[in-house]
């Protein structure tokens, strides 16, 4: 259990505001990206795995960046409400779904307080790409899971992407294997500076690009916490969620673990 009032708003608005720019970048083919994660995430919200009947395709992706799954959804017909605490990033996945000839509801909200932020109830609560393990404490995570509780509709289906931290925490890497893009022209990789209890770790976001010969580098840094698959299930169904399953990549397609949980009644905290 990881307890504090550690204020993230600033520190995570700020990394996502400076890497809204380069985002893309981090990818081999980006726009080929929106394409296949929609795809995929809408091939897993529809198999039998999953035990959700899809009778609306109303979506809030809760942690939308640029718009790297939500443009793919929202081309796949999903009626798209897409947030994110970077205003940057909201702003551009804007001018990138017009690009894309799709119609998103574009916003800067908090995980934290959706239910003031964001109007209406969905069918389905998505947040991709390891955004939640930002909220570094139990009561921020709590928070988070209440509000995304309270935007789903009844039967409504959550899913949440994260990294492997059971698998992370046990090897405690330093570093990600850098990815050469770009024949050689473009190199990808993270730092990662773990805390003392081994919970809590700081990445370091690097990007190198080579341009007549001169290499120009990007470093963003922000922090996350390793969160567990079993400590995030007992926050899950602390704020009412049930039916609270775990989908590995090998069965999935994605690349990372996804988590989904079905909205159930808000239980009572005495």
């Amino acid at each position: 259990m990881i307890k504090g009032g550690i204020n993230i708003k600033d520190s995570i608005t700020n990394f996502y505001d400076e890497l809204s720019v380069e985002y893309h970048l981090i990818f081999d083919d980006w726009y080929q990206t929106l394409s296949q994660q929609g795809q995929i995430l809408d091939e897993f919200i529809r198999s039998p795995r999953v035990h959700f009947e899809l009778k609306s395709k109303t979506l809030l992706d809760a942690s939308c960046g640029i718009g790297t799954q939500a443009i793919g959804l929202a081309r796949l017909g999903y009626d798209v409400t897409a947030t994110d605490i970077s205003p940057q990033s909201v702003a551009r996945g804007a001018k990138e779904a017009e690009k894309a000839g799709v119609t998103i509801n574009f916003g800067v909200a908090d995980f934290r307080t959706l239910q003031d932020d964001v109007e209406g109830e969905f069918s389905i609560v998505l947040s991709a790409d390891n955004a939640i393990p930002h909220l570094l404490t139990d009561e921020d995570l709590a928070a988070a899971c209440r509000n995304m509780h309270a935007k789903l509709s009844e039967g409504g289906l959550l899913l949440i992407t994260i990294r492997d931290y059971d698998h992370h925490v046990q090897l405690k890497e330093h570093a990600t294997t850098p990815r050469v893009l770009d024949d050689g022209k473009r190199v990808v990789f993270q730092v990662w500076d773990w805390s003392n209890d081994d919970r809590i770790y700081t990445v370091n976001h690097f990007i190198l690009i080579e341009c007549e010969g001169k290499w120009n580098t990007s470093v963003q840094r922000t922090n996350y916490r390793a969160l567990l698959r079993d400590e995030f299930s007992q926050i899950l169904s602390a704020a009412g969620f049930d039916n609270i399953d775990w989908h590995m990549p090998a069965d999935s397609g994605y690349y990372q673990p996804i988590v989904t949980a079905k909205k159930g009644k808000l239980k009572t905290v005495r």
